[in-house]
């Protein structure tokens, strides 16, 4: 799809330096791009990419527009502003109506008549399919459960029983959606399994990566809010809570009944330890543990960054050393409070 760069300008309120009548028909990175390419500059660090571009239009902010050499479409966000026009240059694909003849659809199933249920789906007893959504080959969609509308299953996306899913939600393929929390209570030398009764809800305009797991509640229900994006891998166990538009980066995992406050960001490989409140616009970095409640918003690093092998090893034989040193030190720091 092809649009004007005045017409982009008029739609998404950028200040246009250059031709409103040139249009774009795709996306490009600054070094690659050519004509018909729109470009973007968000992170300073391309800035030298820029003088050399061959796009035909560069979303940037107002401080990069002078070193623009090709037209440039000025606002105060451009990687957000770039990720809307992105999506009108590449719109995703229409819904086809129909069940395949391969899916399999309970009797009982509501599917909407402008729903495309492909190939070896399987739609389960009471579940129910809103409007032009798109159930992927292979997925399944569990006893009464439920897909608001415009959403999207990629193949072989598992949503369990009971399943609550709100609209415009984008599940990536792999995924799991309401399996069974892990729950066994201790019972002599063994294990005896708690029965796991909750559920799954997930609001409206969320993400969820390939082969992320989201498990049900023990008895009440898993909650991810509105707006949640959540990348690939990811787990989030039984009774966790989800604020609103927090995002989650891959292999990060969740254990159960802790609380996420909104508008957090929870960096690749991060854990977060059970039974804990995370407070609103909270951020935690990459490979940080979390194993305290935090109260407070703000940033928070834990694990210490890669060293060579050879320093590594003695760091860690100056860590096990501390206890050994720690009375001396509290007497010398006794003596100095003394004297």
């Amino acid at each position: 799809m092809s649009a004007t760069l005045g017409e982009l300008a008029i739609r998404f309120g950028c200040e246009l330096h250059g031709d409103p009548q040139q249009s774009v028909s795709h996306v490009a990175t600054l070094a690659a791009a050519g004509a018909g390419s729109l470009s973007f500059l968000a992170n300073p660090q391309y800035r030298r990419q820029l003088s050399a571009t061959r796009a035909t239009a560069v979303v940037l902010d107002a401080a990069s527009a002078a070193l623009c050499p090709v037209a440039a479409l000025v606002c105060g966000n451009p990687y957000a502003t770039y990720a809307r026009m992105a999506a009108v240059l590449h719109p995703p694909a229409v819904p086809a109506p129909g069940v395949h003849p391969a899916a399999l659809v309970d009797a009982t199933a509501v599917v909407d008549a402008s729903a495309q249920i492909d190939a070896l789906a399987v739609i389960g007893a009471g579940a129910r399919i809103g409007a032009r959504c798109q159930v992927g080959t292979g997925c399944v969609v569990g006893r009464d459960a439920q897909l608001g509308a415009d959403c999207r299953l990629h193949p072989r996306v598992v949503l369990a029983d009971g399943v609550q899913i709100g609209a415009r939600v984008i599940v990536h393929a792999g995924a799991v959606i309401g399996a069974d929390g892990f729950g066994f209570a201790r019972e002599g030398a063994g294990w005896t399994k708690v029965p796991q009764l909750g559920s799954v809800l997930i609001g409206c305009d969320v993400e969820v990566g390939a082969n992320t797991t989201i498990d049900r509640g023990a008895i009440e229900d898993t909650v991810i809010e509105d707006g949640v994006k959540i990348d690939n891998q990811v787990q989030i166990a039984h009774n966790v809570h989800i604020g609103a538009h927090t995002v989650i980066a891959a292999c990060a995992g969740i254990a159960g009944s802790t609380r996420i406050g909104q508008r957090c960001m929870i960096g690749g490989m991060v854990g977060v330890a059970g039974h804990l409140d995370i407070c609103d616009d909270v951020a935690l970095t990459g490979l940080t543990l979390a194993s305290h409640s935090i109260r407070e918003p703000g940033l928070y690093s834990g694990g210490i960054p890669a060293e060579p092998a050879r320093r590594w090893r003695r760091l860690v034989a100056r860590f096990k050393r501390l206890d050994q040193h720690a009375p001396r030190t509290g007497k010398a720091e006794k003596d100095v409070d003394d004297d």
